[in-house]
């Protein structure tokens, strides 16, 4: 058996067992893409009339919140600019509540309490991660088919791979004329080495989430083989529970030169740590510029970290390369553009199972014949 045969074999046999795994994957991925624009035309609740810097205190709208939701906990409560519902976000490491109150920044009044764990598109980003299987399983699953579908992309390069000059005509267009299995198989290369990049750019950003050695392997060759510090949240004295109230607004009257028309600011509740973490994104359209900042709730001393997940001037190429992960997996570090191709990339990516799948069954009911 010559070196391209036991190459085929193992794309075969690869894609039989990851297929449907990867077409889920890729169909999810396809329709979250839009899921902040697909929101923001159909949830009225989430926009109001500009009012300025008026905001709200970050206690006050907690207040408010906390009426709506009594017994449960808030996380953060976020400003997503002048002309967005701010939003308490209500989750506890181990609870299984996800809730969202948003509430009008100026005036304070509700204007929705939504149940996050309901909403269609977190369904959708559950069957992206976890295939709707419980988290610690899901995860697994979803970061091996990751893995089996990079080993695949670059198996099928080689299968592609056309012999001579004459060949790559052949390889690089589809013969509509030609009997359903020369379409079909055509879709199946052609339409995979089209889309042979970006698949790798996806595979590649989301391995880095899937595997803990995969991602600091990835941040080691990015950074020159520094090694990716963990998220951890400084640590400082613990302060009274009556004092975070207090506490968390004198932290917010630090932020005023922030408050930008359309910055996002994300103030979060300290618990055990006592820090009080803020993240301040001057571009909501993307992550990756996010400053992360952590206060002293008793001194207002700004806590710096070592960590990628700090102040974005600190950033080194590589932490912003890293930080950019999530932005680059779904196009959005190329603007709506981006998104586009990423979201018309998975779908062809989804349709390389089924025309993988034709390919094999049609061989093997030829070979009956």
């Amino acid at each position: 058996m010559n070196l391209k045969k036991a190459i085929s074999i193992i794309h075969l046999w690869l894609g039989l067992t990851s297929g449907l795994l990867v077409f889920v994957i890729a169909i999810t991925g396809s329709m979250y893409a839009f899921q902040e624009e697909i929101q923001n035309l159909t949830q009225p609740y989430r926009f109001v009339t500009d009012g300025g810097k008026n905001y709200l205190p970050p206690s006050a709208l907690k207040r408010i919140a906390d009426k709506e939701l009594p017994g449960k906990e808030v996380h953060a409560v976020q400003y997503s600019g002048r002309r967005k519902a701010a939003k308490a976000i209500f989750y506890a490491e181990g609870a299984d509540y996800y809730y969202f109150v948003y509430m009008n920044p100026y005036t304070g009044a509700v204007l929705k309490v939504k149940n996050e764990n309901n909403d269609f598109f977190r369904f959708v980003l559950n069957g992206h991660y976890y295939l709707w299987l419980p988290p610690k399983v899901g995860h697994v699953v979803v970061a091996s088919a990751t893995l089996v579908f990079f080993v695949m992309l670059v198996t099928g390069l080689v299968l592609w791979w056309p012999r001579n000059k004459k060949a790559i005509r052949q390889r690089l267009t589809i013969k509509w004329d030609g009997r359903w299995r020369r379409k079909n198989y055509d879709l199946h290369s052609v339409g995979g080495f089209y889309v042979l990049a970006l698949g790798l750019v996806f595979a590649i950003t989301g391995l880095v989430w899937g595997f803990e050695w995969f991602g600091k392997l990835y941040y080691g060759t990015i950074s020159g083989g520094k090694t990716v510090m963990a998220y951890s949240e400084p640590k400082c004295a613990p302060v009274a529970l009556d004092s975070i109230s207090p506490a968390i607004d004198r932290v917010w009257t630090l932020l005023d030169q922030e408050l930008t028309e359309k910055a996002t600011i994300e103030v979060h509740i300290p618990h055990d740590s006592a820090t009080i973490a803020v993240n301040i994104n001057p571009d909501p359209t993307t992550y990756w510029k996010t400053d992360y900042r952590y206060y002293n709730p008793s001194t207002l001393e700004e806590i710096p970290v070592e960590h990628l997940w700090g102040r974005y001037k600190n950033a080194s190429r590589a932490d912003k390369l890293m930080r950019m992960n999530y932005d680059i997996h779904v196009g959005a570090v190329l603007g709506l553009p981006g998104k586009v191709l990423a979201c018309l990339a998975s779908l062809l990516i989804a349709s390389l199972p089924v025309t993988g799948t034709l390919i094999w069954w049609g061989r093997r009911n030829k070979k009956k014949s």
